[in-house]
């Protein structure tokens, strides 16, 4: 049985940049993936933004991670290269009884420590977006839009620069909880078993799984996993948009907005369906439904100007009709097993969070 010091398992965003942290602290670190490459489930399958960190409760996990990891991205983008545009988002209200909530949404950004957001009438709204229909609208300067496979790559190739390893097709199978340290069933070509005396469980979907494998770790410790599956469709022509256009939030999301990748090419999504199991099949019968949602703010969208995109799916901790839940990072002070960190519900702002998750993932770490 091999011994190493730490095993990062999954080498989404969230992982990598774990990976790289306790890299850079100098521990010994593994990552191990059990697809073929990086990042290829729910990091690959976004709309790739850089969120602001508006909309999420005040004192949440996700609110000052998002704040703090919004600036660290920023930098760390500017540093090492990473593809990026600090393009902007628009919140449109579509009717006059919309604006109190924008009203809301800026209070309620304000109390996250996001102090730039500005609100809009519609002529000011129009003449940055002349297509738009809207009443009034908020601007968010600091929304923005990255490349996250470019972004990936620069974890990846920073934590290998420190020594780190990154195993593809070893998805870990089981385990148990041991005197000193973790032991890690792995499967692949080649099965093996490897000791670790800190494992980071940041496998996305997986990590309730894999949790639930590990025997000795308390069942009741496991929370409830909820996969929202979300379909996105292209633009078949050329965006008349520069900024990122958000309606008004509805009571089961943020609604179909569009977003920008960074060659200018604008796509929609998501709306939310709860599926029992991974599908990433985009459902074509869901089309008339954007077309309506997206001409509140866009009548000019045309008949036959959408096409099927992509399907992505996000790890919540709570479903249908339950309130919205946070990131839970849950340690041996919560679970009780020295040296495991637990990552669960790790979405959405996991990506523009993701240096500051890490952050947080090695101080526990290395506290064990």
């Amino acid at each position: 049985m091999e011994r190493v010091d730490c095993v990062v398992i999954g080498a989404g965003v969230v992982g990598l940049a774990c990976a790289r942290a306790l890299a850079l602290a100098g521990r010994e670190v593994i990552v191990l993936e059990a697809a073929g490459s990086i990042g290829t489930e729910t990091s690959s399958r976004n709309s790739e933004v850089i969120h602001a960190g508006i909309y999420y409760p005040p004192g949440s996990a996700k609110a000052e991670l998002c704040v703090e990891g919004k600036s660290l991205l920023y930098r760390y983008c500017e540093e090492h290269g990473v593809a990026h545009r600090r393009c902007g988002k628009l919140i449109v209200a579509t009717c006059a009884a919309q604006t109190a909530t924008l009203h809301k949404i800026l209070a309620q950004a304000a109390a996250n420590g996001v102090h730039d957001l500005r609100l809009l009438t519609m002529d000011e709204a129009k003449a940055m977006e002349p297509q738009l229909r809207c009443v009034a609208a908020l601007l968010s300067p600091s929304t923005g839009i990255i490349d996250s496979h470019g972004l990936m790559l620069a974890y990846q190739g920073e934590a290998e620069d420190r020594g780190a390893m990154l195993a593809l097709q070893s998805p870990v199978t089981g385990g148990a909880v041991e005197a000193g340290g973790i032991m890690l069933e792995v499967g692949g070509a080649e099965a093996m078993r490897i000791f670790a005396r800190t494992v980071v469980n940041s496998a996305g979907l997986m990590a309730q799984r894999i949790a639930a494998a590990l025997r000795g770790f308390p069942p009741d410790k496991v929370p409830p996993c909820y996969y929202a599956k979300g379909n996105y469709y292209s633009l078949a022509a050329r965006s008349p948009f520069t900024h990122l256009i958000y309606p008004v939030p509805e009571a089961a999301g943020l609604g179909v907005h569009l977003t920008l990748d960074l060659a200018g090419q604008a796509r929609f999504g998501p709306d939310v369906e709860w599926i029992a199991e991974i599908d990433y099949d985009v459902d074509l019968r869901r089309a008339d439904g954007f077309y309506r949602a997206i001409r509140d703010y866009w009548p000019g969208l045309k008949d036959g100007q959408l096409a099927p995109g992509y399907a992505g799916i996000r790890p919540k901790l709570g479903g249908p009709g339950q309130p919205a839940s946070d990131f839970l990072i849950q340690g041996a002070d919560e679970h009780g097993v020295a040296g495991l960190v637990n990552l669960f519900g790790i979405e959405s702002p996991g990506l523009t969070a993701s240096l500051a998750l890490a952050n947080q993932v090695a101080q526990i770490a290395n506290l064990a």
